[in-house]
This record gives structure tokens, sequence and C-alpha cells, in this order.
């Protein structure tokens, strides 16, 4: 069944439908807000706000056309909003004011390089504007075509491809760039 037949028979009623499309998209939307907001319980608030939304939206007869691109931009816009809100910036000031914890817990090294590697990441991506970032995340992370990512953040196919263009050549930049640093530490 199509997303677009599970919502029409979730606008009539039909219990097994929500359940099957919330089924469908609660782990990716979640995964896609976790990495967006880099906090799972507000993420997990924000895809209940978003099923919410959709709901809402059925009641009022207003089914979209392209459901997954709808999806995914009501919860990028939740997550702009969230960051405007004072409530975050009142937070995110707290947040930074507390010093990092060091990790007790063991580790296997694997382990270790592989979370240290995808730390380094995020923090590459952090580089990169909020738009490039949110179109890297859907395209990778949450494997959304091309126009439906164009769909999602209201933004011409052209200027998507383009941002994802420079932010992956960012991206390699910043990488090749902390690779040279490294064997240079080696050699010395």
């Amino acid at each position: 069944m199509t997303d677009e037949e599970l919502v029409i028979a979730m606008s009539r009623g039909n219990q097994a439908a929500f359940e099957a499309f919330v089924h469908r998209y609660h782990a990716p939307l979640l995964g896609y807000l976790e990495r967006m907001l880099r906090d799972r319980k507000k993420a997990e608030d924000v895809v209940q706000d978003t099923f919410l939304k959709l709901i809402n939206q059925l009641k009022s007869k207003k089914i979209p056309d392209k459901v997954k691109p709808w999806l995914y931009q009501v919860a990028t816009n939740q997550c702009r909003d969230y960051w405007k809100s004072s409530g975050y910036k009142s937070e995110k000031q707290i947040l930074d004011n507390i010093p990092d914890q060091p990790d007790h817990e063991p580790s296997v090294v694997e382990l270790f390089e592989r979370q240290e590697a995808r730390k380094e990441f995020l923090e590459k991506l952090d580089t990169l504007s909020s738009t490039q970032r949110e179109i890297v995340y859907l395209r990778f992370y949450q494997e959304l075509k091309y126009q439906e990512i164009s769909e999602t953040l209201e933004l011409p196919l052209g200027t998507v491809k383009s941002n994802l263009f420079h932010a992956l050549k960012k991206l390699k930049v910043s990488l090749e760039r902390k690779e040279e640093v490294s064997h240079a530490r080696h050699r010395s």
C-alpha cells in the first residue's frame, strides 16, 4: 500500500492504516530529528507533534499530495521553530556552560574509534549552513530523493543539488585536511 493510499484510509478513520503509517515513518523520522536536534526526548516530542499535525490535516480534509515530503517538511519546520524559541536558546546557554563529563565506562578500542569518527563527522556537518546540513541529513540519513528534498524544504530542485554538491565538497576538503594533519603528526 502506498503512503497516499494509507493516508486516504486514515482520513476515513481506518485505525490499521494509521498504525501501518506510524510503523513506516516513526523510526526514520525519529532518527532524522535526533540528528537534527541532538536530543532524543525532544525528537520524540517532535515526531509525536508531526503525526498529530498529520491527523489534524486529515480531519480538516486536506490530504497532502505527497505525504513523505510533507511529513519531513512539517518535522523540519518544527526544528526551525524550536531553534528560534527562547526555550532552546536558554537550554543551549546552560548546556554550553556545563563542562564535559569524561566517559568512565570501559569501551572496546574499535567502538571508541568509530564513536570518535562519528563525532568528528557530526562536527564537520556543523560547519555547513543549516540548509546544507538539512539536505545532507535528508539525502543520506533519510534517503529522500532530490525532488522530495526540494518539496520538503520548499527549495528549487537546482538549489538542492547545488547545496548538496557544495556541502559534500566542503566536507571532503575538511576531511582531507584532517587526514593530512594526522599523517604529519605520525611522521614527526
